[in-house]
């Protein structure tokens, strides 16, 4: 019977280990990513942050508030207890204090993220496509992230601006 209680200690305790080594992976990633989409905000001139591709596009500022809007939205609802309410950002338009705001938006997230009380990242939550895993959450997090800075790349290159050196792991 000890053996099996042993045995049954040190699979629980691996398993939380492994979690936890997910999370400061993230985290680690997620550094990474505020400094590459802070030194593309910082980039492009604040003259151009209401530039579009295309008229059926977001702007670059309005890129930029979709991805903290949606980082926001995914590590409250989905990480804490608190209940998600969408943050106004209308009246933020410099791009000092949009820089600013990406910095404490990610920040936050992390946050919420570290500060998290369930560690069991294979729970299954309801999302509005369909049932996730709060690990499949924080890949959408970075996704979500990559995908619109990808854009916010493009816009650099369309104002011929060369985009800063990538920052990865």
């Amino acid at each position: 019977m000890k053996k099996t209680i042993c045995i049954l200690v040190l699979f629980i305790s691996a398993v939380v280990s492994a979690q936890q080594e997910i999370t400061t992976t993230f985290i680690e990633k997620w550094d990474n990513s505020k400094t590459y989409l802070y030194d593309i905000a910082k980039a492009m001139p604040e003259s151009q942050y209401d530039f579009k591709a295309t008229a059926r596009e977001m702007s670059f500022k309005e890129q930029v508030f979709h991805i903290l809007e949606n980082m926001d939205w995914l590590s409250t609802t989905y990480f804490s207890t608190a209940k998600y309410q969408k943050k106004d950002r209308s009246k933020i338009t410099s791009k000092e204090a949009i820089l600013k705001e990406i910095e404490s938006a990610f920040d936050k997230a992390k946050n919420t993220v570290k500060e998290d009380k369930n560690p069991n990242l294979n729970e299954k939550v309801d999302f509005f496509a369909g049932p996730k895993t709060r690990l499949q959450i924080l890949n959408l997090m970075q996704d979500h992230v990559t995908h619109h800075r990808g854009q916010l790349i493009v816009y650099l290159n369309l104002n011929q601006i060369e985009p800063p050196k990538y920052v990865g792991w």
